[in-house]
């Protein structure tokens, strides 16, 4: 039996990179996957490389009037919601000193006011002994230049994950976060040779992370398989965040 059968999935920012990747894995394993994106074109092209079992929904999860689109266009396709991987993120660097409000403002409102809402919102369709996870960053364990307001919104799903386990015991739904190192995605490939080289150079195991490498992680916490883990953070990063 698939891991996932007959369960209904809900990915944010899923039209390219680890939530693509990832949403391609749960339908190949059974559920049925409803994706987001911020543009319609990308999500088709998105909707077609899965191939089936899945619904395209244009959302903004720093819009709190999409979410509750989306979530209404669950609700009326399918009734309910087994998983939530909130993934949808931004990411921008700026050292202090030249951080401004609208730097701030951009990655706070998707990549944890967004999250917050994304799961909020999410949860009176939810199914009891659900999962919900969330795509944190390895910038959230370290120190890296540049990257302190984006850091400190990955930071804050770990957090998230601690107080909603708490919160939401009573009905068995399991929260986790996921924190990737260096992936290779669209960010990854704009990186110059020279940029690529010292971020490997960090990872113990020597080379860039794969999306299915993160997309079989989500695959696990979705599934039974986790069924004992709950407000934990797992790094998928190579080592790099651990040595």
């Amino acid at each position: 039996m698939k891991k996932l059968e007959n369960k209904i999935a809900v990915i944010t920012g899923a039209t390219s990179g680890m939530a693509l990747a990832t949403a391609k894995l749960f339908v190949e394993q059974g559920a049925y996957v409803f994706i987001t994106g911020r543009r319609q074109k990308e999500l088709d092209e998105a909707a077609a490389f899965i191939g089936s079992n899945v619904t395209g929904v244009v959302c903004d999860s720093s819009n709190l009037k999409d979410l509750d689109y989306l979530f209404e266009t669950i609700k009326n396709k399918k009734g309910s919601i087994d998983i939530l991987y909130a993934s949808a993120g931004i990411f921008e660097f700026a050292p202090i000193g030249q951080i401004t409000e609208d730097h701030f403002d951009k990655q706070f409102n998707t990549n944890t006011k967004g999250t917050l809402f994304t799961v909020q919102k999410a949860l009176p369709l939810f199914n009891d002994h659900g999962s919900i996870i969330m795509t944190g960053s390895i910038a959230a364990l370290k120190g890296d230049a540049y990257t302190s307001v984006y850091s400190a919104t990955k930071a804050t799903l770990s957090v998230f994950a601690k107080c909603w386990t708490s919160d939401l015991k009573s009905r068995g739904i399991r929260v986790n976060v996921i924190h990737p190192g260096p992936i290779d995605t669209a960010i990854w490939s704009n990186l110059n040779e020279e940029q690529k080289e010292g971020y490997i150079s960090k990872v113990p195991l020597g080379r860039v992370g794969k999306p299915q490498e993160i997309a079989s992680t989500a695959l696990f916490l979705a599934s039974d398989d986790s069924s004992y883990i709950t407000g934990t953070s797992i790094s998928v990063d190579g080592g790099t965040g651990q040595v």
